[in-house]
């Protein structure tokens, strides 16, 4: 793969996902929207869709990592970093692109946030926060998830079948659906550092009425925690298997 296969490719993966995963939390949170308080099992599948149709999308230009995480992850294990930089430079910039996507599918939601009395917190829908702000336990849960991710998508390309039918990225994204069931309730499961940082950039910059908050102060566990959990991931399944 070329450098600027790699990077085209991961924009669009990556604006695919966040336009998914930022678009069921505009889709849930804001006022006027059909799907106002449909609850956190839609947002996780919704999240699982982005990363079906982001990943399938840029598979064949980059192999639709989508995920610092899991390019650290891979090249921990494979000890090949010299494409690391174009992967992570291109999902920042699909992250973004991405971020700024649902801002405009949901633009109208938006402008009527201004509504002083009904005005809604916006960061949730790009970014995400602790239920509980404990910076130790938040990196714990950020690493564990992470690794959960990691790890098993690792495996996956030990099973022979799901390469050969094209189902590895179905499998992954019902993963990140188990995970955001089962290990999100702590964080808000970022566990990918370009899906949280690169909407939190763009929520800081937009013009959002009543948007409250980019909270920049807990925004380095989002990035670090997957980082460190993905680099385990890489150890662990360069050990063990």
């Amino acid at each position: 793969m070329s450098n600027g296969d790699i990077f085209v490719g991961e924009i669009i993966g990556t604006a695919v996902l966040i336009l998914f995963g930022a678009g069921v939390c505009a889709a849930v949170t804001l006022n006027h929207s059909k799907a106002k308080a449909a609850g956190w099992v839609a947002i996780a599948f919704g999240w699982g869709f982005g990363v079906l149709a982001g990943a399938y999308t840029a598979a064949p230009l980059s192999g639709g990592h989508l995920n610092p995480a899991v390019t650290i992850g891979i090249a921990v294990d494979t000890g090949k970093w010299d494409k690391v930089w174009v992967y992570l430079l291109g999902q920042m910039v699909g992250a973004m692109l991405g971020a700024v996507l649902c801002w405009l599918a949901y633009f109208a939601q938006f402008q009527a946030n201004r509504d002083t009395e009904t005005a809604l917190p916006t960061l949730g829908i790009f970014s995400t926060a602790p239920e509980i702000r404990n910076p130790v336990a938040n990196m714990m849960s950020e690493i564990i998830a992470t690794i959960a991710l990691v790890l098993p998508i690792l495996a996956f390309g030990l099973t022979k079948g799901l390469g050969e039918s094209g189902t590895t990225v179905l499998i992954v994204a019902l993963l990140v659906v188990g995970i955001g069931l089962s290990l999100g309730g702590p964080t808000g499961y970022a566990i990918n550092p370009a899906r949280d940082l690169g909407p939190r950039i763009v929520h800081s910059l937009l013009p959002i009425p009543n948007k409250g908050s980019s909270d920049w102060s807990y925004a380095w566990v989002p990035v670090a925690g997957p980082l460190i959990g993905g680099a385990l991931a890489g150890l662990i399944y360069n050990v063990a298997f």
